[in-house]
């Protein structure tokens, strides 16, 4: 399978690893199985290898130009990557009771929520950020279709969640998330910790010389 079959094959499986899990009876049973630490370690390693999948799928497809190759798009990812990973570290070291992420050790306080007064979804604004910026480097037809759906997914991510989430926890919504915004300018109260920062800029680091050999397109301009 080459070409448009294997960038649809790809496509497939990583929209049902994430449709599967979602569900509450299957997340919940993976959870009881694996503990809530090892499932979220689980559907991180297998999420990233299907991404990977997906992206090298893309990159092989036949080439169809949508968006130009204008060189200063090339730099939008260079400038929104330290935002998306500074995002996703930050989503991942809290407890997060209103979206993905939840590793973190300290209960949730409603009254200093943190990274969630500026976003209760970092890690889908991640995704979102990370997806738009690719989407403007990477023009062809494939692209647009993948980072689209991206970008698309975590929109409708964060409005599916937060109504699901209200219907859930009816009054306490209100009370819980006062201080929180879907997505807003601003600032997190507290600020995430002094580590969030220096394992956002390694993450990055990381990106930058992985890309290359992983992807098979060098990130810089």
């Amino acid at each position: 399978m080459t070409g448009w079959g294997l960038f649809l094959a790809a496509l497939a499986t990583f929209l049902l690893s994430h449709m599967i899990p979602a569900r509450p009876a299957v997340r919940g049973w993976l959870i009881g199985a694996l503990g809530r630490a090892g499932y979220f370690a689980a559907y991180s390693l297998i999420s990233l290898a299907v991404l990977g999948w997906l992206i090298i799928a893309a990159a092989n497809a036949p080439y169809v130009e949508v968006i130009p190759p204008l060189p200063l798009l090339r730099w939008v990812p260079l400038l929104i990557m330290p935002v998306v990973c500074w995002l996703a570290i930050a989503g991942l070291a809290i407890q997060n009771p209103f979206s993905f992420g939840g590793l973190g050790q300290k209960p949730f306080d409603p009254e200093n929520p943190g990274i969630l007064r500026s976003t209760r979804h970092p890690i889908l604004v991640a995704l979102m950020l990370w997806a738009v910026a690719h989407l403007l480097a990477n023009g062809s037809l494939s692209h647009v279709i993948l980072f689209g759906l991206f970008a698309g997914f975590a929109l409708m991510g964060m409005v599916l969640i937060d109504r699901r989430n209200a219907r859930l926890m009816g009054s306490e919504w209100h009370r819980l998330t006062r201080y929180t915004a879907r997505l807003s300018a601003r600032a997190p109260r507290p600020w995430p910790s002094l580590w969030v920062w220096i394992a956002a800029a390694a993450a990055f680091a990381g990106l930058l010389h992985l890309h290359l050999p992983v992807i098979g397109l060098s990130p810089l301009p």
